[in-house]
This record gives structure tokens, sequence and C-alpha cells, in this order.
């Protein structure tokens, strides 16, 4: 099969469209023919900086239909078409993976939809209701709220009856936000996050701050009401995640830490990603696709996804 693979770490032109073998099929995976690759957040940072083994196949999302079936397996059949997570080998055209971190594509979910939902909708539901809490009327911050997990963010907070403020630049951006559910959303090129965010909420601040960016996070707290919860999840602005923990300490403030790797074959994760599909099935949810590349450009698309500012995901086609 072709995947796009690399020897060593580095920028986007160390990956290699090549031929590789064909994955097997273990007695508890489904094997993939895939349609639609999701470029996640930790996609790019494995490429630039996790060594692997060579031809490594870099990729944690991807979908499509299944074309064969592990000994174990009982709930999934060849020709299903089904979302899949794993930490390694969504860039190819074939991917085994446990049938246990797949979910059933609902009709009417494109399957670029169905490859970006589990991670960023997932990921986006965990931070906001089951670490965050949050609750009706509370004013939400988003760092980053144009990418995937922002996005979903932004939907989810608006259906829990939140006020949502957003951090984006750019004006068409901006009224995509809004037209999600965004209450407000703040241009950093333009105006401090934390003063803005202070003017909007009466001096008070925001109940609950959702920070995938990781460079931003004293901004963040900075941002947080007394007792409020800062959320942080991944580290999509590079570098240390140093912070004065001495202000959140006098504000009785609480810090979560999200990292899904480990959790999506929670039953109460899967449920939620499988009612996440439904509701775009239903149409109340929207997965945001920025642009698609076909798997042999995955070096243009991961410089794309990178230094381009997508609106939502960047997807391959294999």
């Amino acid at each position: 099969m072709k995947a796009a693979v690399y020897d060593n770490p580095g920028p986007p032109t160390v990956l290699k469209y090549a031929d590789v073998p064909d994955p097997i099929c273990g007695p508890d995976n489904v094997l993939i023919a895939v349609e639609a690759i999701s470029i996640e957040g930790g996609d790019l940072i494995n490429r630039r900086s996790t060594p692997q083994q060579p031809s490594w196949i870099v990729g944690y999302a991807a979908a499509g239909t299944v074309i064969a079936v592990g000994e174990n397996v009982r709930d999934r059949a060849i020709g299903e078409k089904v979302a899949a997570f794993d930490m390694r080998g969504s860039h190819a055209e074939l991917w085994s993976v446990p049938a246990s971190r797949t979910w059933l594509v609902p009709d009417g979910v494109e399957m670029a939809q169905a490859a970006a939902l589990p991670i960023s909708f997932g990921t986006a539901y965990h931070c906001l209701i089951t670490k965050g809490g949050l609750r009706e009327a509370e004013t939400v911050l988003i760092q980053a709220a144009a990418g995937g997990v922002g996005l979903a963010a932004i939907q989810l907070a608006r259906d829990a009856g939140a006020t949502v403020i957003a951090v984006a630049s750019g004006s068409e951006r901006q009224a995509r936000l809004r037209s999600l559910g965004a209450s407000h959303v703040i241009d950093r090129l333009e105006k401090d996050v934390v003063e803005e965010v202070l003017r909007l909420t009466g001096r008070k601040g925001a109940d609950l701050v959702i920070d995938p960016v990781g460079s931003t996070l004293q901004a963040s707290l900075s941002a947080l009401a007394p007792e409020g919860r800062l959320v942080f999840v991944g580290n999509a602005g590079g570098g240390s995640l140093n912070v004065d923990l001495w202000q959140p300490m006098q504000n009785n403030q609480t810090l979560h830490g999200v990292f899904m790797g480990s959790l999506f074959e929670r039953p109460a994760v899967y449920r939620t990603v499988s009612q996440l599909l439904e509701a775009v099935a239903e149409g109340r949810m929207e997965v945001v696709i920025d642009r698609a590349f076909p798997l042999s450009d995955a070096s243009k698309a991961h410089e794309y996804a990178e230094t381009a500012k997508p609106l939502g995901r960047v997807v391959m086609t294999p």
C-alpha cells in the first residue's frame, strides 16, 4: 500500500509518499480501506519532534470502509463505514486498528467529517462538560477557537446555554465563529485578550477557559474568574508549559489537564462520540473542513495545517 512516512522527525518535507507493507488485521482489530484522513495537532507534533522507527506512519484519525475483521471481533462487519482513532498509522491507504476504537458512521455524515469528529468533538466535550463542568449561563473563553477543538467547543458550549468568548483573528474567521454560536470574538492581534475578557465580564473573568495552545496558559489564568476552571489540552503553540501557580492558589481556581489518547475506549467517552456523530447526521452540529489534499501531497498538507491558520480541520484522501 501507499503511505506517508518519515524516518527522522523534522519539517513537513521529511514526509515521503512510499510503498510499505500492508498492515495485518490482528484478532481484536479491523482493517479499514481509508477514505479520509484528518490531520490532528498531535500528528504535527509527532512529525516535528518524535523519533520513531524507520518508515514510521504517522496519524491518529481516519474514516473508511471495513474490509477485514479480526477473529475476536463481534460488533463489526465487512462493508461497514467507520471512523477510527489510534496512536499511529492513519496516513495510509489501509489501516489496522482495534475495533474498540472505531465508531459506525451514520447516514448523512461525510467521511471527511467522520474522520475529524472523534478527536475534535470528543476532546471538546470532555474539556467543557466532563472536566470543565460547564453550566447554563456561565461564560467560557475558548483559546484558538478557529481550530478543530475550538470550533467544536463553540457549538457544544452554545448548546449548553453558555456565553461563548472566542479568540481568533481575521474578519471572515470571526464571522464564521459567530455563526456557530460565539457571543463575542476577540482578535488577539488587535486587542489584549485578558483585558477584553475582563471588560466583557464586568471585570469578573470567565468561569471556564479551554486552552489547546499551551503558550497562552498564563493569559488564560489571568482571564479566569475567582474559583473558575481552566482546562488545558495539548500544546499547539509549542514550547514549555510554564505558569505561575500562586495566582490560581490565591483565587481558588481549578486546573485540569486533558490528554484524550487513553480515554476514547472508556464507555462514557465512546458513547459521547457516537452521540456526536448522530448530532452531525441530524444537522445539529457541524464539522468544519478547511481544505482537502491527496495523501500523495502529505508534506504540503502538513505545511498548510501548520502555517496557513486553517479554519477547522485539514484532511487528506488516499
